[in-house]
């Protein structure tokens, strides 16, 4: 694991009259990665970002596009999310296709698989599938809005995935979703997260770069 957390601006906070611009500010920022929120207007009452968005900005960087999506049945998604250019789908727990079934399948395609889960599900529930996946998301706040604030106790399902993954030697990254601001990040960080996603710290800044640099050093 790195010492440094990666960081990942979520462009759901972007502002979508100028999308193309806002990825290339936040890749000129220093993005490790780009985070994109799809979702279906009904596991979430929101819509996000297309897979045609995506394809969209695909040829302006080759930042990894890390692709959230909130969605009731993620089979539904993923072949269009690999043709747009998704690098690595990070699929709901919550969801009611089967679990196994998911990782399957975007496996198939050679790229890289997350679970994340909602602040009212249970840590144990996604433990089973820690050695399948090559992240894991405890959602920091309820999926499908931003702008909201940092649930604490999610301190400890983070406390809990890192003791568990350096208990078997897992090779998976632990990201943080929601409310990821300078004051935040650090205690996510201390217990284990290797990847932070903040979109309205770093969008609405003036100094994008200036947040990603303190970000990375949280």
């Amino acid at each position: 694991m790195s010492s440094k957390p990666r960081i990942a601006p979520s462009l759901l906070a972007a502002d979508f009259s100028c999308f193309g611009d806002e990825v290339q500010r936040v890749v000129n920022a220093g993005a490790d990665l780009l985070h994109f929120d799809i979702m279906d207007g009904e596991f979430v009452p929101n819509f996000g970002i297309s897979p045609l968005m995506i394809a969209a900005v695909r040829d302006k960087t080759d930042v990894p596009f890390d692709v959230h999506i909130m969605v009731t049945h993620p089979l539904r998604y993923i072949d269009a999310l690999v043709e747009a250019g998704a690098d690595m789908i990070t699929f709901h727990i919550e969801s009611h296709d089967e679990p196994y079934a998911v990782i399957s399948a975007i496996k198939a395609h050679n790229i890289k698989v997350g679970i994340a889960f909602s602040p009212n599900t249970p840590t144990d529930t996604v433990i089973p599938y820690l050695s399948d996946i090559d992240l894991v998301l405890p959602m920091s706040v309820e999926p499908g809005l931003g702008g909201q604030k940092f649930i604490e106790n999610t301190l400890a399902k983070i406390e809990t995935l890192s003791q568990e993954i350096q208990k078997h030697q897992y090779q998976l990254d632990i990201s943080v979703d929601g409310g990821v601001t300078i004051e935040t990040a650090p205690a996510a960080v201390q217990l284990g997260v290797t990847i932070l996603v903040a979109g309205t710290a770093i969008f609405k800044s003036q100094q994008p770069e200036t947040v990603i640099k303190n970000l990375r050093n949280a």
